[in-house]
């Protein structure tokens, strides 16, 4: 199974490409016991200046090429749940309405997360700070060199779906 997270924002929109053994493979597979297999990340950074339709645009366009080149079975995306401000909080709607319409469009699963959830599952603790959740990523997926916090928390929406998964059935 193959899933892509995704962690929404006007400015710098992470991704985390992750593979996990079918739920049916037994733990002693060969598979990293098991364990989920990081196979990529990143981050779109959209220039601060630019309007923010242009700016939606540039989003729309990269993560369709992202999803079309990563191919994944499950996409995973971040939910809203709150804003410095009023402007931030509708700018990040408009780019959260992107990355759906970006996911939905490829007739693939679509599922989302809390913050809170997905640090709950990652760390054990749902208000861990950011560096904790990059430090648990890496470890879990051992991952050597460094990440962006944007592409970490997009790993991280990606491994607590795999956790959930687990967990609910297909």
């Amino acid at each position: 199974m193959k899933i892509l997270g995704i962690d929404p924002g006007s400015i710098y929109c992470g991704y985390g490409f992750i593979e996990t053994p079918d739920r049916n493979v037994c733990i002693g597979s060969g598979r990293k016991n098991g364990r989920p297999i990081y196979l990529s990340s990143g981050r779109i950074v959209l220039p601060a200046r630019r309007p923010l339709h242009i700016r939606l645009k540039e989003l729309y366009t990269s993560l369709a090429e992202v999803i079309s080149e990563s191919c994944p079975d499950e996409i995973v995306i971040e939910k809203m749940f709150f804003a410095k401000g009023i402007k931030a909080a509708i700018s990040l709607g408009h780019t959260r309405g992107v990355v759906l319409v970006a996911a939905a469009l490829t007739g693939r699963e679509i599922y989302e997360y809390s913050a809170l959830e997905v640090k709950k599952s990652v760390v054990g603790y749902g208000m861990a700070d950011k560096n904790q959740v990059q430090k648990m990523v890496k470890e879990i997926l051992t991952i050597g060199h460094s990440l962006s916090s944007d592409s970490a928390d997009a790993l991280a929406l990606a491994l607590c779906h795999a956790h959930t998964r687990k967990f609910d059935g297909p």
